[in-house]
This record gives structure tokens, sequence and C-alpha cells, in this order.
């Protein structure tokens, strides 16, 4: 089989449209070394030529790195190798992070065990908060004038610090970001929206991840079959597998139909899931996750399904365009810390004064809101601040 080869962005380094992942090789998935190493070598093999891992990989002690480390001996040249940071791998305040201090020390961790002189594709796993852009972008701007790193991107990036990231770049004459690496799935397609077109704009590489849809598009979860949440990536996340929420009914709803369609089609309904992100103009390469060497063998006899449009127009029935039933998308702390989203008490009110603080205790179905807009029937308590001493 012969893959296709794609410029990943505008740096001129080709990559194959399909990149071997490794973040289920070690103690989150496949514990046994040997057998990951020849999967690795099997994806080789076939025409795949870029690696992608992480330092959090394997438990977050780098377990996943040496593993990859020592498959790729004897044939690194060939490989364009891609690893993360920012996750601790260490119970150090100090471990983890965008920070100088934490990068510098990251590169030369995951260089000493992936056993290799330099990085091809070094990426910031999430956003970081608590660091400027400015002090991320100038750390791996001086990693690549030092030989260590060959170019830089970010992953799960939301498209307003993308755009921020060049706007500081540009201004302060550092390095940009050439690649991008989000969930995009036919159950995840949020980043249509302005992930997509802002990579396109900016002539970044794409590289996405789960293309299963976090195991929903694997054809082994199906509605009606018991739902194990004790182990693999049901333990991590319960809630996300869990059939009795209505949001995994959608899942479970989706899945079925994409599953007559990849009989109508021929396919398994991995191999339909995977075909799916290559075709967007975007997207360079598609990230396989596999566990075992038959999930990589089965993905891999996928490799020649052109979908077409019709084909294409059934999906978009199923899964409009931008729509995410399967929300991977990185949440900001302006959605996940409530300080940042209310005021503090006593200025939440339009008008001055000492306010009264009503606190709803329940409202029956009963409840009305007069055409006057007073509230009807709801019985609250009223909470007085304490007079000032």
């Amino acid at each position: 089989m012969t893959l296709r080869y794609r410029p990943l962005g505008g740096n001129g380094i080709q990559v194959s449209t399909y990149c071997l992942g490794t973040m289920m090789f070690g103690a989150e998935g496949n514990r046994d070394h040997d057998e990951c190493a020849r999967i690795i070598h099997a994806a080789l093999d076939e025409g795949i030529n870029f690696v992608d891992t992480a330092d959090a990989y394997g438990g977050g002690g780098g377990e996943t790195e040496q593993i990859v480390g020592s498959a790729l001996q004897g044939r690194r040249d060939d490989v364009v190798l891609a690893t993360k940071a920012y996750f601790p791998t260490g119970p150090s305040p100090l471990s983890g992070g965008s920070s100088r201090r934490w990068i510098t020390r990251a590169v030369e961790d995951s260089l000493r065990r992936l056993g290799t002189d330099w990085i091809d594709l070094y990426q910031l796993h999430r956003p970081d908060p608590a660091t400027d852009i400015e002090e991320s972008l100038s750390v791996l701007t001086d990693l690549v004038r030092a030989g260590k790193i060959r170019a830089f991107g970010c992953s799960t990036f939301p498209p307003e610090d993308i755009a921020e990231a060049h706007a500081v770049a540009a201004a302060r004459g550092l390095m940009r970001f050439r690649t991008e690496q989000p969930p995009y799935s036919i159950l995840s397609r949020g980043i249509e929206r302005a992930v997509l077109p802002l990579c396109q704009r900016h002539r970044m590489g794409v590289l996405t991840w789960s293309p299963l849809g976090w195991g929903f598009l694997t054809g082994r979860i199906r509605r009606g079959a018991p739902a194990d949440l004790t182990e693999g990536r049901a333990a991590l996340n319960p809630a996300r597998f869990d059939p009795v929420l209505p949001e995994n009914q959608r899942k479970l709803d989706a899945a079925e139909k994409l599953s007559a369609l990849a009989g109508e089609l021929g396919c398994s309904l991995p191999q339909l899931a995977v075909a799916f992100p290559l075709v967007h103009p975007a997207v360079t390469s598609v990230i396989l996750g596999p566990r075992t060497l038959p999930q990589l063998e089965d993905l891999l006899a996928g490799a020649r399904l052109e979908l077409g449009d019709e084909a294409l127009d059934r999906i978009d029935e199923i899964v409009p365009p931008g729509t995410d039933l399967a929300d991977l998308a990185w949440k900001p702390p302006a959605l996940t810390s409530q300080a940042l989203r209310r005021r503090q008490l006593g200025d939440r009110t339009a008008g001055n004064g000492s306010p009264a603080v009503f606190l709803a205790l329940l409202v029956s179905n009963s409840n009305r809101i007069s055409d006057s807009g007073s509230v009807c029937q709801l019985p609250v308590t009223v909470a007085r601040p304490a007079p000032a001493s």
C-alpha cells in the first residue's frame, strides 16, 4: 500500500496522511512493550512516516516516549517525530505548564527518553492560562535556533488563542505555531466553524486526534449493549459513556445510523470514521491510536476509501457541519471557574445601596411569570448582609 504525503503547513516537511498516535502504548493501554514496537514497525512498513507521542502518555512518567524511542532505533531518520508537553509529569507544582523553565527541562527529558538529538515537531499539549503566550513562543523559538526542535505547534487550542499567538509572534519577531492538533471526527465537528479556517489562513498543518469519537465509532459501543464504565477510556471519564445521559444517547443514535451507512459503502464503521477527517482541505494527517496490531491493520485496510458527495451528504444529515455531539474541546477557566463568571456579592446589582440576596429554594411547575414581568408564587429566603462594623 502507498500512502499519500502532504506538506505539514508551510514548513516543507512532508508527512503521511495517517499519523501513528501512541497514547495507548504503556500503562494506560498496551503494557507489552514488544507488541507496541511491532505496531510501530508495522505502521512504518505500511508507509506511515509520522509518529505522535507526549511526555504525559503512559501514566505521566514518560513510559510511552521510551517505547517509541526504542522502537525507532535505526529508523529515526525516516520518521517525522512529534511529541508534546504541558500536563504534569510529577507531583511538584513546577512540573507541567508552558513556562520557559518547564519547557526547557521537558524538551531535554523528551530527547533523552526518545533517544534522539532532535524533535521534528514539539507541541504545547493544551493552553496554559498561567503563562503569557509570549513566554512560550520565546522559549520555543530559542529551541528551534538551538537545533533541539525543528518546528513547534499547539494542541486543542481554541481559535482565539491561536489568533493571539500569531499576533504576538508577528509583533515580537518570534517564530509562530506551524501546526494545530485538534479533536475531529464525525461526532466532533465544532472545529469546522473557526479552527480549521483559521489554520488554512495561516498555512498551519493540522493533525487531528480521536477520529473514532472517543470509542463511539469503533462499532463496539452500541445501543442496548451493556456499558462497562470501569475499564478503558470509560474509566477515565465515565460521564462520556454513561448510556443514561441524553448527550450519550444522541451519540449512540448517530453511531447506529453511521454504522448502517458504512454497511452500504462496504466498509467498517472505524474505516468510515477515519476517512472522514481527510476530506476537509485543512487537514494534513489523521492520528490513528491503535492499542493492538489488528486494530491498526483494520484501519489501514480502509486507506483507499474515498467518500463521495452522496455519502458526505448523508453524514451531514446525521451530524450537521460544525456540530459537536462529542465535545472534546478544551474548556478555558472563563467557563470552568465560577469566580471568573460571577462578580462578588454586593457588586451584582444595577443600583447602589445594600442589596438583598434572593436564594430560590424551590420553584414549582405552577410558578409563572406575569405579563408585568414579576414572578408569581416564588418561595424565597431573603438573606441580608450583616451591618458593617
